[in-house]
């Protein structure tokens, strides 16, 4: 008898897991949408590039697993200020460029991938974290082709998590999990001038494992990211050295596995661990602006974005800003 009485709470638990909001939810994965965009496919020029990224994202609705707003309090902000730093060698490589980066240090006020609280009501403020240094980006293989009509990028990426977290914390800034991040993207030039441009990124991340309370432990399902954009440059002056660029941009993002590992059971009786696997698919999907300022002759640029979340399951639904500039060091300059 008490087997049987241990199996059905098992079994409640687990439907309690999949049809309540609350239980155990992963927010977000590690790549934060909205940094792409306009001229997503193009690797900068051959010497040093700094690039400067502020992405804020801010939200006060969250959504259940049926796409409908469930009941929450509070918002879940978040502020993150990357600092990009790129090397693309005169070189080449299966007739691209190669090229290098690494984004750090990270300063971020809130979780970018945050839990909710799997016990009471959602509180979206609670779930965003900390503040501190974020986790370490590198980036050792890219390749970027420069062609007739397209720009094109692959590349590979590690997420180290260096920043601070610890299981079952509120201030936790970093995602306590490797990640592995396949990217790639492209730019259409439509017209012969380039003026007008389609643009497309992915990003397919792959995590390792992170602790949980009570001895479990998780490994966040595998997501898949892609930005897009359609953008048209406009001269500000008829030499071409000042030139702005106006584009529609959007992004969608999707849990595409199950969840590995197991988590606390939110029932008092029964097993301490339930299966990870249980927690329902997060997906996202947003459309928004993007202004550039550009200044060829210098390599020098400056961008904001705005993003608007239409449609969201099991995940916050709010508005993504993004805003910064790049600038590229002709440093040892190209060859020819």
């Amino acid at each position: 008898m008490s087997c049987r009485i241990g199996f059905w709470v098992r079994i409640v638990a687990i439907i309690l897991l999949a049809s309540a909001a609350p239980a155990f939810a992963q927010l977000k994965p590690q790549w934060m949408p909205g940094q792409m965009g306009l001229n997503a496919g193009i690797l900068p020029s051959p010497g040093f590039t700094y690039v400067n990224l502020d992405v804020n994202y801010d939200a006060g609705t969250f959504n259940g697993p049926n796409g409908k707003a469930t009941s929450a309090t509070g918002n879940y902000n978040v502020w993150a200020v990357e600092n990009l730093f790129f090397f693309v060698p005169d070189t080449k490589f299966l007739h691209g460029n190669i090229g290098f980066y690494i984004m750090f240090p990270t300063p971020a006020t809130g979780s970018l991938v945050a839990d909710i609280n799997p016990v009471g009501p959602i509180n979206l403020g609670a779930a965003g974290g900390g503040s501190g240094l974020a986790d370490l980006w590198v980036q050792p293989f890219t390749v970027g082709w420069h062609l007739k009509r397209w720009d094109l990028v692959v590349g590979d990426a590690f997420m180290i998590p260096t920043g601070r977290y610890s299981p079952g914390a509120s201030d936790n800034v970093g995602s306590g999990y490797f990640g592995n991040h396949l990217q790639s993207a492209a730019t259409y030039y439509i017209t012969k001038n380039k003026g007008t441009s389609a643009n497309i990124f992915t990003d397919w991340e792959v995590h390792g494992t992170r602790q949980g309370t009570n001895n479990t432990t998780k490994s966040p399902g595998q997501a898949f990211t892609d930005e897009w954009g359609l953008g048209q440059i406009l001269p500000l002056k008829k030499d071409l050295s000042k030139l702005l660029q106006v584009g529609v941009v959007g992004y969608d993002q999707w849990q595409i596995t199950d969840n590995g590992g197991t988590i606390p059971n939110p029932l008092p009786l029964g097993p301490p661990a339930l299966p990870a696997k249980a927690i329902p698919y997060y997906s996202v999907h947003a459309v928004g602006g993007q202004l550039n300022y550009i200044l060829p002759k210098k390599n020098f640029s400056l961008f904001f974005k705005g993003y608007h979340e239409y449609s969201a399951s099991f995940h916050t639904i709010g508005n993504t800003f993004c805003f910064g500039g790049a600038w590229t060091l002709l440093i040892p300059k190209p060859k020819s």
